[in-house]
């Protein structure tokens, strides 16, 4: 099996779908653009206008995809949209969502945030009885087993379709007349319910209702089918919970630090309280603490309040940086780093400074980091404080990671890691440490940082655990 190679950890995708509202495709617009942060490498917007489906969808920005033009090609009261970062199949426009199929019951477009652990093997099998895959995307195979399942009625195939499936799964699936919610039973990812001007919204957080005014009402609970169509609001609990496994990293990283998530928690206060916790596990004497932006602020501003150091912004983000950009033939030291972060030297120089990360992963831009924080900056000291454990297990529920050989902590100590990353000390935020903060923290999938993977998935993704270093 060819191995997907990751250089970070990135975001995974985001989902909006909205019923009963004369402006579906604008609020669908807007949604999207609220988590664009999920996913930068494609979106689309697929409408209904209660007797065909429109779609709309590009590689790029949601900004740059929907013109004034493309939204007016959008007309109808349901709208579905999606943001893409690919975590299953290649960077491409066939793999872009909504994925819109015909099947025996009519249309229907279908939205996925997670990953399906056991897709590779449904597609061999489905592929064997003559299904025709048109992308790479593991949300396709959900497609086709909703079009091969029997039933009356879209939710009765979705519920045997999903029935098949392993994995992650925030999903929204729209008929000509219908929008259907699910979320896996574990929960992995969240999804909310909101209500605005009489319509249904649902979302992948909270900070797309905010911005066009939707209350929120509550989260999709883990293995729930929400139906909602003309006759109103349903809720179906028919796939099995085992036990709840919301992602942790929704709260260290991916997550808007304004949206509530995971029973309506708001992330912001949460990373701020690691930062706090990290402060009492490892306080440490300094002139000043400063945070890698941007997911690196709250938990400095919480450190700061915490331990009585002063805080401030000591490097300063470039929010304008593309995907590419042209690097200059004369070699520049750290110019990737450089060109996204700069150090300001008034405030660093000769000074005593307490960095803080969301998490480090290979080291690499960390060890950058400190050696521009150190020569261009001017720090005396630099101390690094990470508002998260070790990053010690590879993600295969919807996030990309690197594999466990690429994670400097799966194989190397605390110690060793400060010495590559050359700080003059390195604390992460222990396991216990992040525990205290989340009392219900054994409703979390943390196999990023314990390998206790709540899901079990095939030989494919065992490959790619590397359990045996080589």
């Amino acid at each position: 099996m060819k191995k997907r190679v990751f250089h970070d950890i990135h975001e995974e995708c985001g989902v909006f779908g909205v019923f009963n509202h004369p402006e579906a495709a604008n609020l669908a617009y807007l949604g999207l653009y609220s988590l664009q942060h999920r996913g930068q490498e494609g979106a689309g917007i697929c409408s209904s206008d209660g007797k065909q489906l429109h779609i709309e969808k590009s590689m790029g920005l949601v900004a740059d995809i929907f013109t004034e033009k493309r939204l007016k090609r959008l007309p109808g009261h349901i709208a579905v949209g999606h943001n893409r970062y690919s975590t299953a199949g290649g960077s491409f426009l066939k793999n872009v969502q909504p994925i819109v199929a015909n099947f025996a019951l009519g249309s229907l477009a279908i939205v996925h945030n997670g990953n399906i652990v056991n897709a590779t093997e449904i597609k061999k099998e489905l592929e064997m009885d003559g299904a025709i895959f048109q992308s790479t995307s593991d949300s396709e195979v959900i497609v086709h087993l909703i079009a091969h399942a029997k039933g009356d009625s879209a939710p009765e195939r979705i519920i045997h379709a999903l029935s098949r499936v392993s994995g992650a799964y925030s999903l929204l699936v729209m008929l000509e007349k219908e929008l259907i919610a699910v979320r896996d039973p574990y929960g992995v990812r969240p999804l909310c319910l909101g209500e605005v001007d009489g319509a249904y919204v649902v979302a992948s957080e909270t900070c797309a209702l905010d911005l066009i005014n939707a209350t929120y009402i509550r989260d999709v609970e883990p293995g729930e089918i929400l139906i909602i169509n003309e006759n109103g609001l349903k809720s179906i609990k028919v796939l099995q919970t085992i036990r709840k496994a919301f992602c942790i990293f929704e709260f260290i990283y991916f997550s808007r630090p304004d949206s509530y998530i995971f029973g309506y928690q708001n992330v912001n206060e949460t990373r701020k309280e690691f930062g706090r916790q990290l402060a009492r596990e490892m306080p440490t004497e300094a002139d000043i603490v400063i945070p890698v932006p941007d997911s690196g602020v709250p938990a400095a501003i919480g450190y700061a309040e915490e331990s009585g150091i002063h805080f401030d912004f000591g490097l300063i983000r470039n929010h304008y940086v593309g995907r590419t950009f042209i690097e200059p033939k004369q070699s520049i030291r750290h110019f990737g780093v450089k060109i996204k972060l700069n150090p300001v030297r008034k405030l660093l120089e000769g000074k005593r400074v307490i960095v803080v990360d969301d998490s480090i992963v290979r080291g690499t831009t960390s060890k950058k980091i400190v050696k521009m924080l150190r020569e261009g900056g001017g720090a005396k000291e630099i101390h690094m404080r990470i508002s998260s454990p070790p990053t010690i297990g590879p993600c295969f529920y919807g996030i990309d990671t690197p594999t466990r050989q690429e994670l400097i902590a799966s194989s190397h100590l605390v110690e060793e890691i400060r010495r590559y990353i050359t700080a003059d000390s390195l604390t992460y935020l222990s396991l216990n440490g992040m525990r205290s903060v989340l009392p219900d923290f054994d409703d979390y999938c943390a196999a990023c940082f314990d390998n206790n993977y709540p899901i079990n998935f095939p030989g494919e993704h065992l490959e790619q655990l590397e359990l045996s270093f080589r």
